[in-house]
Formats: structure tokens, C-alpha cells, sequence
């Protein structure tokens, strides 16, 4: 008769390896806590990186930044956030109708990412944390892209608060209150009727008193 082995038997691991799915979601989880915590504004990646037990650079290869990482946690997919930042690509003089025109495609329609979107904008309203967040991310991605144009005026954070505001305003209008001319407007007609007023305030017009007489 043979001989058994002494000692346990070995145990064997079965089902999947901890890996880079196991660390990604680590990172969302850390990230989910940080921004109810502190809010979008205030979280860092370096603060998330330590939460989750990684690197700063591995937070970076997974999402890009902060903005896809907020996205990726409350289900934005990058394609909404690009079109989003491509509307600032162009002329200057044309960035307001762009920018609504993006922003409408991106917030109505069927796709997974608008319904994220809506259900993000009715837990804001309900919620005074969630409001943070979307208000904090909206405007950081309003004021990142206006520094491209150059636009470092004195009063560039009222005129990104009163831009995120209409933005916001509108959506809430046309997807969650419903208002009956807004939701049946077509979205060209929001576009010509909101793009010259945000385009006013996004990138306005020289004063005439700027220089001296």
C-alpha cells in the first residue's frame, strides 16, 4: 500500500484571480467615497490613490482623470465627456451654440449614458451632496476648457457659475420638470435661442471703456 503524504492537503484556489478588474473597482469604490465626501472639487487622485492601495500613475492609466474618473462612477461614458470638451474646439465665435448643441446630445436621447445623466440630475435635486458634485464637475469642466481660449478675466468664475446654471436649467426644464413648450422645442430652436446668450457670457465681447480714449 502506497505511503500517504504528511501534512494538509494543499489547498487549491479556484475562480478568478485578484487582478486588474479587482483593483479597478477598488479604485471606484475609493473614488465613489471620496466624492460624496469631499465633494468633486475638493478630492484629489493622489487622495484616492492612497484610499485604494495603489499608485497615483495606475489611477491615470485606468481613467486619464479626474473628469473620467467621475465619469466612471457615475456611469458618464468617455464619448459624453469628449463631446462635451470637443464643442470648445473651433471658432471662438460659434463655442456657445456648439457647447449647447453638445451638451443637449449628450444629457437627452436613449443611450445608457443620458439615463445615467438624468438620474444624476434628479439625485442632485433631491439631494444636497449630489448637488455638489454635479454642479462642482460641471463648472470645473466649463472653467478647464475656457483657459484654452485664453479666458482668465477677473470674473471668469461668475460667468462659469452663471453658464453651468443655464445649462443645467435647461435640462431640468426640458427632462425633469417637463415644461410643455421646452420639452416639445426642438433642439435646434434651444440651440438658436440659447447658444448667442451663453456664447455672451462664455467669451464676452471687448468693452468699449477696456482701453483708454
Amino acid at each position: 500500500m502506497a505511503k500517504q503524504p504528511e501534512g494538509p492537503t494543499p489547498h487549491v484556489r479556484r475562480g478568478r484571480r485578484p487582478g486588474q478588474s479587482t483593483t479597478r473597482q477598488a479604485v471606484l469604490d475609493a473614488a465613489r467615497r471620496r466624492f460624496a465626501a469631499d465633494g468633486f472639487k475638493s478630492t484629489t487622485i493622489r487622495a484616492i490613490a492612497a484610499d485604494s492601495g495603489v499608485d497615483v500613475a495606475l489611477v491615470m492609466q485606468y481613467f486619464g482623470s479626474k473628469d473620467g474618473l467621475f465619469g466612471a462612477v457615475m456611469s458618464i461614458s468617455p464619448d459624453a465627456l469628449a463631446r462635451i470638451a470637443d464643442a470648445f474646439s473651433g471658432p471662438v465665435e460659434s463655442v456657445g451654440e456648439r457647447l449647447v448643441r453638445a451638451y443637449l446630445a449628450v444629457w437627452e436621447g436613449d443611450q445608457p449614458h443620458a439615463d445615467a445623466l438624468r438620474a444624476m440630475l434628479r439625485g442632485a435635486i433631491a439631494n444636497e451632496q449630489a448637488n455638489t458634485q454635479l454642479r462642482e464637475f460641471i463648472e470645473s469642466r466649463l472653467a478647464e476648457d475656457l483657459h484654452h481660449f485664453g479666458s482668465d478675466s477677473h470674473d471668469t468664475a461668475v460667468r462659469v457659475a452663471l453658464a453651468t446654471s443655464m445649462l443645467i436649467g435647461i435640462t431640468v426644464g426640458r427632462q425633469i420638470v417637463q415644461v410643455a413648450v421646452l420639452t416639445e422645442a426642438e433642439r435646434e430652436m434651444i440651440v438658436r435661442h440659447v447658444g448667442p446668450a451663453l456664447q455672451t457670457i462664455l467669451v464676452p465681447p471687448p468693452s468699449p471703456y477696456a482701453e483708454g480714449e
